[in-house]
């Protein structure tokens, strides 16, 4: 049985049992088959396996690729912070580049308050989804959509986004949607929660490339490019967002749980 080296993740978090949870797993001489990866994304259960290999290119240090427990996904932050974390908690250094399918090269590198994450700044247009509103449970006050099936709904405060209880059946059928749902917080600038059920994760725990959407969203919002979030889900995780240009940097803490082998 193949022997593979994995790490379990809680990514940003400053203790475990917090944040969101990732597995990490390395491969020295390439990707396995995708449905090899994609069955022990199935295995893990966890919102993202983020899958390492080695990169010979000028451009980044590795290639990276992740996984739910239904599909491949085209950009992930937290999973991507956890890779992160484990590289450079085992050869050390300052900076990390993984090279992505779909999101081109990531960089990760430390921070004073721990990490520091690239991710491209992801714009949303004013639009109109009602069957989606009626599936969140609640009336937004605004909705912003993307292309790349990011959708953003704006409500008035921090109690209402706490209090939706979505239909995730209806959620799920209109496809692998990311439903974003935003307000002004009380302990941080911004609050949200972050359903995609049409990918197999009904409620995200924290959601890196959600905050690439709501850095560019907010920084227009509260006229200043650095804010606060919090992801007020039950496990619940606290970022800092900052638009550089067309860059979304989030900051964040990780803490590995578990360090072993993936036998298959």
């Amino acid at each position: 049985m193949p022997a593979i080296p994995y790490w379990h993740v809680d990514a940003f978090t400053t203790a475990a049992f917090g944040g969101n949870q990732a597995a990490v797993m390395l491969w020295e001489d390439g990707f396995p088959p995708d449905e090899i990866m994609q069955k022990i994304g199935e295995e893990n259960n966890f919102a993202e396996t983020a899958f390492l290999v080695p990169c010979d290119a000028d451009e980044a240090d590795w290639h990276l690729r992740w996984f739910t427990p239904e599909c491949e996904i085209r950009l992930c932050g937290h999973a991507t912070l956890a890779a992160g974390h484990v590289l450079l908690e085992q050869g050390g250094g300052d900076q990390i580049r993984f090279l992505t399918r779909q999101a081109g090269v990531l960089t990760m590198r430390r921070s004073a308050a721990g990490y520091e994450l690239a991710l491209p700044a992801i714009p949303t247009q004013p639009g109109d989804w009602p069957e989606a509103a009626a599936a969140l449970g609640a009336v937004p006050q605004a909705i912003n959509r993307s292309p790349d099936r990011y959708n953003v709904f704006l409500f008035e405060d921090e109690a209402a986004v706490r209090g939706l209880s979505p239909d995730f059946a209806a959620l799920a059928a209109m496809g692998d949607h990311q439903f974003i749902c935003t307000a002004p917080g009380t302990g941080t600038d911004v609050v949200s929660r972050v359903f995609v059920p049409g990918a197999g994760v009904p409620e995200d725990s924290v959601t890196g490339s959600a905050h690439a959407v709501l850095t560019p969203f907010w920084a227009e919002r509260l006229g200043r490019p650095d804010f606060t979030a919090h992801q007020a889900s039950r496990r619940g995780g606290t970022l800092t967002c900052r638009l550089d240009g067309d860059t979304a940097w989030l900051g964040g803490e990780c803490v590995t749980v578990v360090e072993g082998m993936f036998r298959y």
